[in-house]
């Protein structure tokens, strides 16, 4: 078990120094010198990972005014685990804070694992071999209404909008996969890379937080087509999933949608955090697979091939529908998901979310059917305007004849880690000291 004193006086330094000292004498097919510096390029989230473009060598800076794992593209797996947050006064949640901070500084850039002695428990799993690599890994901290709630001397620091998930007409939520004090996203080009960060977490935070549940996920990586344009990524349903997204390579459009600022009337503190949602969506695949083809287009709203509006079917999948010139439904059903979940108006753009999800197969159910369907996550800079307003739309949507939410929660992404002397929460803790 690791000691957090002693993560807590590790630094963002010193893993640094470890990453350039371990890396510039390990091989992987050539040197990885220079691997901290290796940025990867910046894309939509909306993008699918593209086929033999990613490598354990992409890097994804955990430091900035905003968490990392959020606008910047989805890689090829993530997970969301949950956990119930120990911590009775403040200094036991910096410490947890530094704790987390610690170690997503030395995941996210990697470097050569410890060796101790023999009869010692090892420092790392070995999972990923004697040497770290970054592999595009990115860890996202939310924490929820429950850290805020149970705790009377954090309670009044709570953001404005964040309450425990409440239940929607079709959901049929899991007591086991709800809620939780404290969220970490993980996502990665490989899933062992996935996987390794989430064991590292528990290790270092065993005494200060306990894993309550968690749903792993992919997205399809694409090959790209004529021209290299790449399409977006399906889910289980068979349907392009992520084609209305906002563009998050738009910085203004970022600030708009996503992230937290003064004119939002939320603690001061959490400037340049985002309300995140964790929904764990059940498809039951055998009803929709044996529905037909056009009615499932109907439900939609979009073709199945090419994923373009009904009211263009010629067209490619990032062209819009014309409501406007439909107002009957009769190309696009008055309540298609899509047309439901934004109307494509000026009225709509205020409900705008950024959406994050990946597809997730569990295995069998008692009854025999496949336990598949979408881990879908969003990101808004109001839960009230963004996510409820527009599920609140969806209520009673055809669609929900093939799905039924069965997890997930409400929880506010902690702003940025600002530099290498920050630390994750630090605005939190120091508003909870009065500072």
């Amino acid at each position: 078990m690791l000691d957090p004193k002693d993560l807590r006086r590790s630094s963002h330094a010193l893993d640094r120094r470890r990453l350039l000292k371990g890396l510039g004498a390990t091989a992987l097919g050539g040197s990885l010198a220079g691997v901290a510096h290796a940025e990867t390029v910046h894309h939509s989230v909306a993008d699918a990972p593209v086929a033999n473009a990613a490598s354990q060598l992409d890097h994804v800076s955990y430091l900035g005014v905003h968490q990392a794992g959020i606008v910047n593209a989805r890689p090829a797996n993530g997970m969301v685990a949950s956990f119930d947050v120990l911590a009775k006064d403040t200094g036991e949640l910096e410490t947890l804070f530094r704790t987390l901070t610690a170690r997503i500084a030395f995941l996210t850039v990697g470097g050569p694992v410890p060796v101790l002695d023999a009869k010692l428990p090892p420092p790392d799993s070995g999972l990923l071999g004697p040497t770290v690599r970054p592999d595009n890994l990115t860890i996202t901290v939310s924490v929820g209404a429950s850290l805020f709630d149970g705790r009377p001397w954090l309670a009044p620091l709570k953001p404005k909008h964040l309450t425990r998930m409440t239940r929607f007409p079709n959901d049929a939520l899991d007591a086991e996969l709800c809620h939780g004090d404290l969220t970490v996203q993980i996502c990665a080009n490989t899933q062992d890379t996935t996987i390794h960060a989430l064991r590292d977490i528990i290790k270092a935070s065993s005494r200060q937080m306990i894993l309550k549940w968690k749903q792993e996920g992919n997205v399809p990586v694409i090959t790209p087509g004529p021209g290299g344009r790449v399409e977006s990524a399906r889910n289980f349903l068979g349907f392009r999933d992520g084609t209305a997204n906002p563009n998050s390579s738009d910085s203004t459009e970022m600030d708009r949608v996503v992230w937290v600022g003064p004119e939002d009337g939320e603690p001061a503190w959490a400037m340049g955090g985002s309300y995140q949602v964790v929904r764990i969506i059940r498809n039951f695949v055998e009803r929709w697979d044996r529905t037909p083809f056009g009615e499932q287009e109907r439900i939609i709203g979009r073709t199945k091939m090419s994923g373009a509006p009904l009211d263009r079917r010629d067209g490619h999948e990032f062209d819009l529908p014309n409501f406007t010139a439909d107002p009957e439904g009769k190309a696009t059903p008055l309540d298609a998901h899509i047309r439901l979940a934004n109307a494509r108006d000026e009225a709509s753009k205020a409900h705008t979310i950024l959406r994050r999800p990946f597809n997730y197969s569990n295995g069998v159910t008692r009854s025999g059917q496949l336990d598949q369907g979408l881990l879908f996550i969003c990101y808004q800079a109001n839960l009230e305007r963004g996510f409820i307003t527009v599920q609140r739309k969806l209520n009673g949507e055809p669609l929900e004849e093939y799905i039924k939410p069965v997890g997930g929660g409400f929880f506010y992404t902690l702003p940025g880690i600002r530099d290498a002397a920050d630390y994750l929460g630090s605005s939190l803790i120091a508003a909870a000291r009065g500072v």
